[in-house]
């Protein structure tokens, strides 16, 4: 049995990589430039079989993308080699590099923290239309694939999940990892709250493409780790299995699982050296599954959450009518997509924050949320400037889709404190504050739910960014003081826990 059901280690790891005004004074950290990850993961021996760009416009706004998972169609759906080419491509692929003195960077369709990009993407599949059944390693520098295992390899997938419905019938899996130290050599130890909200950003993309293309697809957090890793020949000291996500549908009975042999391929080193940092890795082992029953009994633990009843005034949202949608396809929004570096100190209109939050909370099909799609993340906000709203503090009452005003006045100074002394929340028109209640959630689901509550408030926080650029807005993910962000929400928020930040507003640049 793996240690799953020791909640201390989530709490030992949440409260070691805490941010607090006197932490970061107390621990600093100087980045070592020459010491820079390489941030792609090359196989020097492998070919790379390059992925066709010509992609074929879907025509579906973003707006109604994102809004939408897909569901199951009746029949078969088989993505095609240009299909898969065009789920890559929006979800990871590099959209355009920047050169700086003695260095290019490289910008992904995803926001990532500080512009890492510790998220690696590998396919399982069937045979496709042009595409013979293996495990690939997506190369975004190269906008390939390498074959790491040839043959139909989904039955280990199958097994790792517990018969999971959705991967039982999909013809194609894609695998997301996390690189320790791409991400570590910035954010140290935090590094493993980061996974979940990089691979989130990925996931709300590539979510929101699977639908424009006419793909169900299903998140699953619930697996065998060390048969997932296995399976990918990935070095678990640096390397983790860490979503999988099912794409299309088959009618078709895979082939006996296939033997496992270890591959032991080499791999382009990241930097001269990497710095160890041991908490991450210890919470990623505590927070793994050993057997099938523990997959099992993870899809079936419930998470009670209750949202309190409104004490408050409230405002109904007024989301913009359907027929009034920008009409941005979702190709168009990803590509002019950024992370805002400075914001305008003018107003965004109700219906536009009203369209954000309804478009970026509706629900996601994964195997940790119920089918009524009720989240662990609650949704505060910090609104600097919205014509309709009067400033202040707000939650967002999800059901009901209304702002439940918690305490008004002007609050910039204190957003950006919250958001580590930045300039952005506090210019921003609306800072929202991703916080969960890491109590029930770890009751429920153990160390496991910690994995899961840092991926959805990722993905909700990816759709937040598509969202707002699909209405010519900006959007920033931060990083935050823990404790502080819980205590100027309390007493509404007490005994949650902070878990992410996204900045929105109009971009003074």
């Amino acid at each position: 049995m793996s240690d799953n059901r020791d909640l201390d280690a989530t709490w030992k790891y949440h409260n070691g990589s805490k941010h607090s005004f006197l932490s970061l004074r107390s621990h600093p950290h100087f980045l070592d430039w020459d010491n820079k990850p390489l941030p792609f993961k090359i196989y020097p021996t492998l070919a790379v079989t390059r992925l066709p760009k010509d992609f074929r416009q879907t025509g579906v706004a973003a707006l109604s993308a994102i809004a939408s998972p897909g569901v199951a169609p009746p029949g078969e759906a088989i993505p095609s080699l240009e299909a898969v080419a065009q789920l890559l491509f929006f979800a990871a692929g590099v959209t355009k590099s920047k050169k700086y003195p003695g260095a290019e960077v490289f910008f992904r369709a995803a926001a990532c923290t500080g512009a890492l990009y510790e998220i690696e993407l590998y396919l399982v599949c069937q045979d496709l239309p042009g595409l013979p059944a293996g495990v690939y390693h997506f190369g975004a520098a190269e906008f390939g694939l390498r074959q790491l295992r040839a043959g139909d390899y989904r039955p280990v997938l199958v097994e790792a999940t517990g018969a999971d419905p959705s991967v039982a019938q999909a013809p194609l899996i894609i695998v997301c990892t996390g690189t320790y130290w791409r991400n570590a050599w910035k954010y140290r130890s935090r590094t493993y709250r980061h996974f979940g909200w990089d691979n989130g950003t990925i996931l709300a993309n590539l979510t929101a493409m699977s639908t424009a293309l006419g793909f169900p697809e299903k998140l699953i957090m619930g697996f065998v780790d060390q048969r997932v890793d296995a399976l990918l020949d990935l070095d678990a000291r640096k390397e983790v299995a860490f979503s999988l996500v099912s794409v299309g549908q088959t009618q078709s009975v895979p082939p006996p699982s296939p033997g496992i042999e270890p591959l032991r391929l080499s791999i382009v080193p990241y930097s001269k050296q990497e710095v160890e940092y041991p908490a991450m890795r210890q919470m990623h082992d505590a927070s793994s599954l050993a057997l099938p029953e523990e997959v099992a009994a993870w899809r079936t633990a419930k998470v009670l959450l209750a949202p309190p009843p409104a004490k408050g005034r409230v405002t109904d949202l007024e989301p913009i009518a359907d027929d009034a949608l920008p009409p941005d396809s979702l190709e168009q929004v990803i590509l002019r997509r950024g992370s805002t570096r400075k914001f305008a100190r003018v107003a965004i209109t109700l219906p536009q924050l009203s369209t954000l939050l309804d478009r970026a909370t509706r629900g996601i099909r994964a195997d940790f949320l119920s089918p009524a799609g009720m989240q662990w993340n609650d949704l505060y906000l910090i609104i600097n400037s919205v014509e309709g709203l009067a400033p202040g503090t707000y939650y967002y009452q999800r059901e009901k889709k209304q702002l439940e005003l918690l305490k008004e006045g002007d609050f910039r100074r204190q957003a950006g404190y919250l958001g580590l002394e930045q300039e952005l929340p506090a210019d921003a028109s609306v800072g929202v504050f991703f916080l969960a209640d890491l109590h029930k959630i770890a009751a429920a689901c153990g160390n496991r739910g910690y994995r899961a509550v840092q991926l959805e408030a990722g993905l909700l926080g990816g759709r937040l960014y598509l969202a707002a650029y699909a209405q010519k807005l900006g959007a920033t993910g931060l990083t935050f003081y823990d404790d502080d962000v819980v205590s100027f929400f309390s007493p509404h928020a007490k005994g949650k826990s902070a878990v992410f930040l996204v900045a929105l507003g109009r971009s003074a640049v």
